[in-house]
C-alpha cells in the first residue's frame, strides 16, 4: 500500500485525527500524482488501470480526467491559485485535446454525451468537468484560446441537450449550465434545464434533510454527495442568497441526522449504492463548513471528515501505486455497481470542498471536537426517510434501521432479482457490511415458501417516533421469491425496530403464511477476527437457533457468521427477539436483557431488565409505546 506522503501529525490542533488542512493538500498532491501517471500523451484521458465499466474503456478515461479534476480545481481555487505542481496546466492541454473530435476513435478525443440509456456515463462527468473550469476560471477558463472555449461550451452543451437518468442525473445538466451562465454563455436553454432541475428537486424531497434520489424512495449518501452539494455550492459560487438560504437550511437539517452517520473510527454509514467512493460521504460536512449551513462546530466537522479520509487511507484503500482501488477498505467486488470503472473511486474528490475554505477559516483553525457518535448513547428517529439511527459512545459503533430507503424504481414490480443487499436489508453500521448476493442474507426476516428463501425490495414505511434514550421505525413489505409465484397472495411481513442503548428489540407479524411456511431471522454478520459481539436472542415465537456462514464476507471481513432463529409459520403470526452489535467489553448476556410479558397476534409486550421499562408493540393499529 502507498498513501499518499502526509505531514507528520498534529496532535494539537487535531487531537482525535492529527489531520490539519496541509494534510488534506497533501492527500490531493499524492492521488493526483498518482493518477496523472497513467494519462494519454495529451492529458485529455486517464487510463488507470482495472477492469473496465459497462460505459467502456474510453468513457472512463474520460471519467479519470473530469474526476481527479474536480480533486485539483478545489485544491488550487483553495490556495488562491497558487499551483505548485502544474495541475491546471495538465487539464488545460487534456480539455484542448478532448473536444476537438469528439467521438473519434483516436487517443485523446472525448466520447460524446447521449441521452442516459444510450451513452450517459459522459454526462455524470461533464458536471466534474464544468464545476472544475468554474472554481479555476481566473486561472485556468480565462486564459484558454477563443476556440478552445467554445469547443468545451459545444461538448458541454450535450449535456443540456440530452436526456438524464430519472435521479440526481439532472443536476449534471444544471451544474452545466450553471458554469457556462458563469462565463457569459447562458441562454433560454441553460435557463431551462436549470428550472427544470431545481423543480425536480423539490418534488424529491420529503422533509428533515433527505431527498429521495428520484421518484421512489432511495435515501442514501447520494443526498449529501449530489442533491445538496450541488444546488447548495452552485448557489454559493453565485452568490444567489435566495437559493443559498433555501438550500443551506435544508443542508442544515440535514447534517443534524447524517453528521451522526460516522463512527468513532472515522467510518462513514455502509449503506446504499456507489460505496466506492468513500470520504466523498464527507462532502456535506464540508459544505455545511464552508457555508455555514450546518448544526456542527468547525472542529466537530473537521473530525468527521479528516476522521473520514484517515479511515480509508489507513485501512488498504489506496492501492501500492497509489491509486484508489474498486472497494471499500481495499478491492471488494460486491460493494461495486456495473457502472463502477477505475476512476469511479475518484468521485471522492468531492470531500476536497472543504479546502474552499480559507487557512484562516474556522473549520482549520479550531481544535478538533468529538464527533457526534462519540458524546453520548443517541437514538434518532427520522420519519421522513424511514430510517432509525442509534450510536454507542462506548464502543464507538453507530447502526442504521432501514424502513424506508429501497432501490425501487417507481414502474418496477417487487421482483426478487431486483433484491438489492445494500438497501434490502433491515440494519447497517459503520462497523458491519451486508453478506453478498449467494449468501445468506444478514439482518433479515425470510419467508420461505416451498424452501424457497424470500427477498425484501420494496419497502412500505409504517412511521418512527422516539423518546428519551429510544426509538422505533416500521415498515411493511410484500415477500418476494426468486423461483416459482415471485409473490404469494396475501402474504405480507410487517416489522417495528426499537432502538435502547446497543441492543434492538425485532418485532416482525408474518400475515397471510401458508400451511408449510417457515421464517428465519438473522443478525449482524461478523468475521472471527473482528473484535464485535453479534448475538440474536429470541423473546416470542421462535422455536430454532443456530448459526449462518456467509464465506464471501463483507466489505469488512474475508468470511462472516451470523445469529439466525427459525420457527414455523401459518396464517398470521408474530415473531419477536432482542439482538445486539458491540464492540463493548463483556456486555451484559443478552439473554438477560428482556422479557416477554404478553403476546398475541397483534401485540407484543417486552419488559427490559436494565431499568424495568416497557416496550408495546401493537400492529393493528401500528402503535409503538416505551416507558
Amino acid at each position: 500500500m502507498s498513501i499518499p506522503q502526509l505531514p507528520e501529525d498534529n496532535r494539537e490542533m487535531s487531537p482525535y485525527t492529527g489531520y490539519t488542512r496541509e494534510h488534506w493538500e497533501a492527500a490531493a498532491d499524492g492521488l493526483l500524482g498518482a493518477a496523472w501517471k497513467w494519462a494519454t500523451p495529451r492529458g485529455a484521458l486517464l487510463d488507470l488501470p482495472g477492469r473496465p465499466s459497462a460505459s467502456g474503456v474510453r468513457s472512463d478515461g474520460l471519467e479519470g480526467y473530469a474526476r481527479t479534476f474536480l480533486a485539483a480545481a478545489f485544491r488550487v481555487a483553495g490556495a488562491e491559485g497558487k499551483d505548485p505542481h502544474g495541475w491546471l496546466d495538465r487539464y488545460a492541454e487534456g480539455l484542448d485535446a478532448g473536444t476537438r473530435t469528439p467521438g473519434r476513435d483516436d487517443a485523446e478525443s472525448w466520447p460524446v454525451i447521449l441521452d442516459h440509456h444510450v451513452q450517459g456515463q459522459p454526462m455524470v462527468e461533464s458536471a466534474s468537468v464544468a464545476l472544475g473550469l468554474r472554481l479555476t476560471r481566473p486561472w485556468l477558463w480565462d486564459r484558454l484560446d477563443g476556440d478552445v472555449q467554445d469547443r468545451a461550451e459545444q461538448w458541454l452543451r450535450g449535456a443540456i441537450r440530452h436526456v438524464p437518468a430519472p435521479n440526481n442525473w439532472y443536476l449534471f445538466p444544471y451544474t452545466v449550465a450553471g458554469f457556462l451562465e458563469s462565463v457569459g454563455r447562458g441562454d433560454a436553454e441553460t435557463a431551462q434545464v436549470r428550472e427544470r432541475a431545481l423543480g425536480l428537486l423539490e418534488g424529491w424531497y420529503r422533509g428533515q434533510g433527505w431527498y429521495a434520489d428520484g421518484d421512489g424512495r432511495a435515501f442514501d449518501h447520494y443526498n449529501g454527495w449530489a442533491l445538496h452539494l450541488y444546488p447548495t455550492l452552485d448557489a454559493q459560487l453565485g452568490d444567489d442568497k435566495d437559493q443559498l438560504a433555501r438550500h443551506g437550511a435544508r443542508l442544515h437539517e440535514h447534517l443534524e441526522s447524517f453528521g451522526l452517520l460516522f463512527g468513532a473510527d472515522g467510518a462513514p454509514m455502509h449503506f446504499g449504492r456507489s460505496l466506492t467512493y468513500r470520504f466523498a460521504a464527507g462532502a456535506s460536512v464540508a459544505l455545511g463548513a464552508l457555508t455555514g449551513h450546518t448544526p456542527l462546530t468547525p472542529g466537530t466537522s473537521r473530525r468527521l471528515l479528516s476522521g473520514t479520509l484517515r479511515y480509508f487511507l489507513d485501512r488498504g484503500s489506496v492501492t501500492d501505486d497509489g491509486l484508489l482501488s474498486l472497494g471499500w477498505h481495499g478491492p471488494h467486488e460486491a460493494s461495486l455497481q456495473s457502472y463502477s470503472g477505475p476512476a469511479s473511486p475518484y468521485w471522492a474528490s468531492k470531500s476536497f470542498v472543504g479546502l474552499l475554505a480559507p487557512a484562516t477559516h474556522p473549520l482549520w483553525t479550531a481544535t478538533e471536537e468529538p464527533a457526534p457518535s462519540e458524546s453520548r448513547d443517541q437514538v434518532i428517529a427520522l420519519p421522513a426517510p424511514g430510517l432509525l439511527v442509534q450510536s454507542t459512545r462506548a464502543d464507538g459503533i453507530v447502526r442504521l434501521h432501514n424502513h424506508g430507503s429501497d432501490h425501487a424504481r417507481p414502474h418496477e414490480a417487487d421482483a426478487a432479482a431486483h433484491e438489492d443487499p445494500l438497501y434490502a436489508r433491515h440494519a447497517y453500521s459503520t462497523r458491519t457490511g451486508p453478506t453478498a448476493r449467494g449468501n445468506t442474507a444478514d439482518n433479515h426476516l425470510a419467508v420461505e415458501v416451498a424452501g424457497v428463501r424470500s427477498a425484501r425490495f420494496r419497502i412500505d414505511p409504517l412511521g418512527a417516533g422516539q423518546g428519551d434514550g429510544w426509538g422505533w421505525a416500521a415498515s411493511r413489505h410484500t415477500p418476494a421469491f426468486v423461483s416459482g409465484p415471485p409473490t404469494v397472495p396475501g402474504l405480507s411481513v410487517e416489522s417495528v425496530t426499537v432502538a435502547k442503548g446497543h441492543r434492538e428489540l425485532r418485532v416482525h407479524r408474518v400475515v397471510g403464511a401458508p400451511r408449510g411456511a417457515r421464517v428465519t431471522q438473522t443478525g449482524w454478520a461478523t468475521g472471527p477476527e473482528e473484535s464485535l459481539l453479534s448475538a440474536l436472542h429470541p423473546l416470542h415465537g421462535w422455536t430454532g437457533q443456530d448459526e449462518q456462514r456467509a464465506p464471501q464476507g463483507t466489505a469488512f471481513t474475508r468470511w462472516a457468521v451470523m445469529p439466525r432463529l427459525t420457527a414455523d409459520a401459518e396464517g398470521t403470526t408474530v415473531y419477536a427477539a432482542v439482538a445486539t452489535l458491540s464492540a463493548e467489553r463483556d456486555p451484559a448476556p443478552l439473554a438477560d436483557a428482556a422479557t416477554v410479558v404478553s403476546a398475541t397476534e397483534d401485540t407484543v409486550e417486552v419488559r427490559w431488565a436494565d431499568d424495568g421499562t416497557l416496550t408495546r408493540v401493537s400492529f393493528a393499529p401500528l402503535a409503538v409505546e416505551h416507558g
